[in-house]
């Protein structure tokens, strides 16, 4: 394997793991997902007691602390932990898929796609229910994605990873600069989704995560089965062809996938940038490269990072709160350059 590669997908830092120690990881990480789910339920603006919020999941009676509970923060939770597991999963996937180490979802578009239906919807039929941004945004997205496959394909070597980018860079600059141009001309629609566009999982209930889910969790069944093709991917277009891997199948499977579970968390909680672009970094160091392990133990890695940084939004500057989305800028800049600097130093 080329040196460039194996820097990008293996640290030399990072022994081998035995399948018994990437078990063990793995409920570890189950066990820790469950406690920051229960801490995101439990903490926020409102002072509620655990035992509180034990009561208001298996004796609801109707009280003001048990309706937070069941209609605001759990909602918020569920879909922290799926916009968070789908985010990761779909950058991991582009990572491989693309041998780049800055690849996140939105190197296909798909956010300022949905960003820009979104925006254009709210400034032509005027202020709309969560449940159509969800649809609109989802459509937004995947419409996006294929406009950047179809420019990324084009010439005689049809789709590579370098031209993917391009595509990708090229289309989300157009798409920002014409989502800017309209909020620059109304105002109202500024006021009316500038929340969403700042990235947030706030506002949102069950309706909106049950409508979107099905695509999450076949998004994640099909990441999971390709685990082994995605590896084989990695060790060069070739050496997979060689060892009987269809690519181009592969690779049209995975931006599909990439699709569902990027568009899928862009349309529940708006454009949240650098989890895709995090967390398969910090996995990758603990299981390698072999996606088999790096897809699952990404999805557990991503829902707690976006559930824990979405309570540090809340408490942040307490009893207000801040998008998620400035939250995760914040952890995430700092990490992209950094990254950035090492790759540009090999």
């Amino acid at each position: 394997m080329p040196q460039s590669q194996a820097q990008l997908h293996q640290p030399s830092v990072s022994p081998k793991r035995s399948r018994s120690l990437r078990l063990l990881g793995l409920i570890v990480g189950i066990l820790l997902l469950a406690l920051c789910f229960v801490v995101s339920i439990t903490l926020g603006a409102a002072e509620i007691t655990p035992n509180t919020v034990w009561q208001s999941l298996v004796a609801f009676d109707g009280s003001t602390n048990h309706l937070i509970i069941t209609t605001v923060r759990l909602p918020r939770a569920l879909i922290a932990l799926s916009v968070g597991a789908a985010l990761a999963v779909a950058g991991s996937l582009m990572q491989g898929l693309t041998q780049n180490a800055l690849a996140d979802p939105g190197i296909l578009g798909i956010s300022a796609g949905a960003a820009l239906a979104v925006v254009a919807s709210t400034f032509m039929f005027g202020s709309l229910s969560v449940q159509s941004y969800t649809w609109i945004a989802f459509a937004g997205g995947a419409i996006a994605a294929i406009a950047v496959y179809l420019l990324g394909s084009v010439g005689r070597r049809g789709i590579t990873p370098l031209k993917l980018i391009l595509a990708g860079a090229v289309l989300s600059y157009l798409m920002a600069a014409l989502t800017t141009g309209i909020l620059i001309l109304s105002q109202r629609t500024l006021d009316d989704i500038r929340f969403w566009l700042a990235g947030s999982v706030a506002g949102r209930d069950l309706n909106n995560l049950v409508q979107v889910f099905p695509y999450i969790l076949i998004g994640l069944v099909l990441a999971f089965s390709l685990g082994k093709q995605i590896t084989a991917l990695t060790l060069g277009e070739d050496v997979a062809k060689g060892l009987g891997l269809r690519t181009g199948w592969v690779k049209a499977i995975a931006a599909i996938v990439v699709v569902l579970l990027a568009g899928s968390a862009v349309s529940l909680a708006g454009p949240i940038g650098f989890i895709g672009l995090i967390v398969p970094h910090i996995v990758r160091f603990w299981v390698g490269a072999d996606y088999r392990w790096l897809l699952p133990y990404a999805a557990i890695w991503g829902a707690m990072l976006l559930s824990l940084t979405d309570l540090a939004a809340r408490l942040v500057i307490k009893p207000q709160e801040l998008p998620v989305g400035i939250m995760t800028a914040l952890i995430g800049a700092p990490f992209f350059i950094y990254l950035a600097r090492s790759k540009v130093k090999q």
